[in-house]
């Protein structure tokens, strides 16, 4: 009986189970568009189990929108200024000398780029000097060049390549010792003679400083004997040494350019100049160049041609009709009236009246007009108090 009591209340429960499940399942039906639930068994229902929990959607992270950086327009590059055309007679100054005058050409190039009646040429050799003759030797060379070019001016710059051994009567000297400098002094006072036999202006370039305070001592010394035979000659000798060292003298890389900004003057090597270098040492030449060549320097000067003044230059070709010219007579200086006027500028006539002038009056007659009534110098007593 207990067993059979047993098997009827389970059916009874698996009925009521069934039973609740079929409603439940009507129940969440209209819903079951919107979301789909899984269908649980009934041993599901009367054990539970088998419901696995969904996993969380990942949390979304917020979309942070890129800011757009601001793009900088790229600024045009100014067109090139056109070259200034030189004139046919322009003055030509001649560059002599070493890689240092090479610099030297190019910045005095820069400099007068704007002068149409200068011309620069340069014909230096960068790894020459006075010592080593056998690789290029100024002294023959030299007045082939002149010859060849006809300067105005020359300018030379050379002595940086000379810190070397010195053949003389067939004997190596070093280098400042004393058959070294007398030698060395025989050889630039001929390349003085050379460059000055025709009285044309020659402007001697000092040399700078460099990094190494052995070549430095050398090249004062080098500096000297250029100094004294140069003016002794007639030349000018440029110093440029204050431009390349600081207030102790001592060689720098950086110094002022020629609009007074910091800036780097020399190579790393500290030997070779940069472009701002070049421009420095030509500043210094540039001065005295300008003086020497006066009104020839100038940026504004332009060639005139018979094609700009006919009348002036040449007459008219025969056959052709000559245009109207309007002439003036000519003028005697000494004569009073020079164009026919007797009167300065401004005089004007009197005009012509028939009543006289207050001014005639008082001028003339001694009468004073009678002033205004009301004047603070009518001194006529009014005529209720007469």
């Amino acid at each position: 009986m207990p067993v059979r009591f047993a098997a009827f209340r389970l059916l009874a429960i698996l009925l009521i189970a069934a039973i609740g499940g079929l409603a439940i399942s009507h129940i969440v039906q209209p819903a079951a568009a919107q979301e789909r639930v899984e269908r649980k068994s009934i041993l599901q229902l009367l054990f539970g189990g088998g419901t696995t929990a969904k996993p969380k959607p990942p949390a979304e992270t917020p979309r942070t929108s890129r800011v757009k950086k601001p793009t900088r327009s790229a600024v045009a590059a100014p067109p090139p200024e056109p070259a200034i055309e030189k004139l046919e007679d322009a003055r030509i100054i001649l560059v002599l000398g070493d890689f240092l005058a090479n610099g030297a050409a190019d910045g005095l190039s820069e400099a007068f780029a704007k002068s149409p009646g200068v011309v620069i040429v340069d014909r230096t050799n960068g790894s020459s000097g006075l010592v080593r003759d056998d690789y290029y030797n100024w002294i023959e060379q030299a007045p082939t060049i002149v010859e060849e070019v006809k300067p105005s001016i020359i300018v030379i710059q050379i002595g940086s390549n000379d810190r070397q051994q010195l053949v003389v009567n067939g004997e190596r000297e070093a280098v400042r010792s004393v058959n070294w400098l007398a030698e060395y002094e025989r050889r630039t006072k001929q390349l003085i003679g050379i460059l000055r036999a025709r009285n044309t202006p020659l402007l001697w370039v000092g040399l700078p400083a460099f990094k190494s305070p052995a070549m430095t001592t050398d090249i004062v010394a080098l500096n000297g004997v250029h100094r004294k035979l140069v003016e002794l000659a007639g030349g000018e000798f440029i110093d440029i040494w204050d431009g390349f060292v600081d207030e102790e003298g001592k060689f720098i890389f950086t110094g002022s350019d020629i609009n007074g900004q910091q800036v780097r003057l020399r190579g790393s090597d500290g030997i070779n100049l940069t472009q701002a270098g070049r421009r420095k040492i030509a500043f210094y030449v540039e001065k005295s160049a300008r003086r020497l060549l006066g009104d020839a320097a100038a940026t504004g000067i332009a060639a005139f041609s018979s094609e700009d003044f006919p009348e002036i230059f040449m007459p008219p070709a025969p056959g052709e009709n000559a245009a109207a010219i309007t002439r003036t007579m000519p003028v005697a200086m000494t004569d009073p009236d020079l164009d026919g006027g007797s009167a300065l500028l401004g005089d004007m006539p009197a005009s012509a009246s028939l009543v006289r002038s207050p001014r005639d009056i008082m001028v003339i007659d001694g009468v004073l007009p009678e002033p205004p009534q009301g004047r603070v110098d009518n001194y006529v007593w009014p005529r209720g108090n007469r």
